[in-house]
């Protein structure tokens, strides 16, 4: 059995990758998948924490296919966005949205 302290390691770097990716990047879609990725460390979290502090019930897996599902539908929506940017720009950078201020 895997100890819980590797999904913890795990999750935090799963969290800071994400932050750093969404921080450094400047396109739409690299922007998007650091998102995902700070999501997936809280639903390893949520997880973890379940199995750790009650072990015989599955509230925290229910929030986590929640959560998925909740993060799948963003995706969708966002992805569905970058399209229409990238149809009227021809850019898919963050500096070409900055014409839609006005």
């Amino acid at each position: 059995m895997i100890p819980v302290g590797f999904f913890i390691v795990l999750s935090t770097l799963l969290f800071f990758i994400g932050v750093f990716g969404f921080v450094t990047r400047r396109n739409l879609i690299a922007m998007l998948i650091s998102v995902e990725l700070v999501l997936n460390a809280a639903e390893l979290n949520f997880a973890v924490f379940n199995r750790i502090l009650f072990p015989e019930q599955l509230d925290g897996f229910f929030f986590t296919l929640f959560s998925i599902g909740v993060a799948a539908a963003d995706t969708a929506v966002a992805i569905a966005i970058i399209i229409n940017v990238y149809r009227n720009y021809h850019s898919d950078q963050v500096n070409s949205i900055e014409n839609m201020k006005y």
